[in-house]
């Protein structure tokens, strides 16, 4: 491939380069934007910056600026972005010849990266499953385990876990009441990043097991290292039946899968029996509809996943990713001590969340607040939530302790701008000062 390998991505030449930074600065890309495309572009009108380069945790803009990404593209960028070992996979499918998109035909890259897939899985799993390639839009992969569960069970009722602490009807109760299966996120993260307790996912787990109910469980927001174990369900040690896969599994190019238990239904194309619908689950995922797509097995995407699958595994990245993600939380809930809009602090291993709170309902102002005054100091956070009061972090696997302690720096001296021009004056300290 012509050009130079610089920072971590091909470059056809300094003029070339420089030609793009300009053309983006001068001719006003981000102004133009917004005539061209649809007030959708949520990402867009909250953070006004133009990336033109980008290694690990850093994004270059066009104006020049770098900013620490703490949003890793909603936590598909397990490495952060452009690393070497992704650039290699995808350069090496390229340069080999190989087609580019054959849906889910079997090919030496799907094979690599199926192998690679299994040996990150508890054996108990790995040693009976089945893997099922699907589209990688988010509804996709939730689609396809929805309707598996269906198939398999005969039943129609898909019931999600969300603040119920038993969603399950009693012990012993009739064939026909029970569900076609039980729906688990082990961190809530588009609902403020609520984690679910490892009691909890026991309990069910248990529960399903005795009633004949097959255990989803969704790590499209917390598989590969995210949450301190490669596969958050490992923190309670259960075993699902069906594995819904999505982001950070493609090495940070769309690739989705449904891992499954072989005695389940896998006789080829689903279909759904309608009937009750499914509770808290997007209506998207129970309208008949399989997801298996056309875009299922990109052969770009699946080398770029084993190759994060990979790197993840022997860098033992998922342990660091825990270490680290203990500190940054008891860092951040220094900040509910020093500053009264700052509520709940949570999360699990690289993956947390600052409640912004306030008794006249500006709490979702104050985080746009938070997030704007992040922006000015070279940070680039999220917010989520139903009421959009929940500041995001999900800084890529490979952070540093130097990195994440000029993260946490940047958000302190954002929230403290923010307290101190909010609506009421400076908030009364409700403890030590937070560390700094």
């Amino acid at each position: 491939m012509a050009g130079a390998v610089h920072g971590g991505i091909v470059r056809e030449g300094v003029v070339r380069d420089s030609a793009v930074r300009e053309s983006a600065v001068q001719g006003g890309a981000s102004r133009r934007q917004p005539a061209r495309e649809p007030a959708a572009r949520t990402y867009a009108r909250a953070l006004p910056v133009v990336p033109v380069r980008a290694r690990g945790l850093t994004i270059e803009g066009a104006d020049g600026r770098r900013y620490l990404d703490c949003v890793s593209g909603a936590g598909t960028l397990a490495l952060g972005h452009n690393h070497p070992v992704v650039l290699e996979a995808i350069r090496a499918v390229l340069d080999s010849g190989a087609p580019l998109h054959v849906m889910d035909l079997t090919t030496p890259v799907e094979d690599a990266f199926v192998t690679e897939l299994l040996r990150t899985l508890p054996p108990g799993l790995a040693a009976h499953a089945r893997v099922r390639f699907c589209g990688p839009t988010g509804t996709d992969p939730v689609a396809t385990a929805v309707s598996l569960v269906r198939a398999a069970t005969g039943r129609s009722r898909v019931i999600a876990v969300s603040d119920a602490p038993e969603p399950l009807p009693g012990d012993g109760g009739a064939e026909r009441d029970r569900p076609a299966a039980l729906l688990l996120e082990p961190v809530r993260s588009e609902a403020g990043v609520l984690p679910v307790a490892d009691t909890l996912v026991r309990r069910l787990r248990s529960r399903t097991a005795g009633q004949g109910v097959p255990l989803v469980v969704d790590e499209t927001e917390t598989g590969v290292g995210r949450t301190g174990a490669y596969w958050a369900f490992e923190h309670s040690g259960v075993t699902p039946d069906v594995l819904i896969l999505d982001k950070a599994v493609g090495g940070s190019l769309p690739l989705a899968a449904v891992v499954h238990r072989d005695d389940l239904d896998d006789s080829g194309d689903l279909s759904d029996p309608g009937g009750e619908g499914t509770v808290g689950v997007p209506a998207a995922a129970h309208t008949g509809a399989t997801g298996a797509g056309a875009f299922r097995g990109n052969q770009l995407a699946l080398a770029a996943g084993a190759a994060t699958l990979a790197h993840v595994r022997e860098q033992r990245l998922a342990e660091h990713a825990a270490a680290l993600g203990d500190r940054m939380l008891t860092r951040l809930r220094a900040l509910a001590g020093e500053f009264a809009c700052v509520g709940d602090v949570r999360g699990r291993g690289l993956m947390a969340g600052v409640e912004l709170v306030s008794p006249d309902g500006t709490a979702a102002e104050l985080a746009a607040a938070v997030r704007r005054e992040c922006l000015h100091r070279g940070l680039i956070v999220d917010v989520t939530g139903p009421r959009a009061d929940v500041v995001r972090l999900l800084p890529p696997l490979i952070v540093t302790e130097e990195q994440m302690s000029a993260v946490l720096d940047r958000l302190f001296d954002a929230v403290r701008a923010v307290d101190r021009h909010r609506v009421g004056g400076p908030a009364a300290l409700r403890g030590e000062h937070a560390p700094r």
